[in-house]
């Protein structure tokens, strides 16, 4: 099985490369509030199918490089430009 994450393009600059922020939210143990946490994950587009603020869904994969590990696997949600 692999990993798959939904989350926002903050990037989109490089060659068919994004870089997708994907928000978690978690309670806190003792103080019952809620903790937001974001990670940033390169991911391959090879179409270059999505553009900065758009809501993607990437999936876990091969390593293509040094930093990209995840593939675009569709664009929920396009921003309007």
């Amino acid at each position: 099985m692999r990993k798959i994450k939904v989350g926002r393009v903050v990037s989109d600059r490089m060659a068919k490369t994004i870089v997708v922020k994907v928000e978690e939210r978690h309670v806190h143990p003792r103080y019952h509030k809620y903790i937001r946490k974001h990670v940033k994950f390169y991911s391959h587009d090879e179409g270059e199918l999505a553009s900065v603020g758009d809501l993607v869904k990437i999936e876990e994969c091969r390593p293509r490089s040094q930093k990209k590990r995840w593939r675009l696997l569709e664009v929920i949600e396009k921003v309007e430009a």
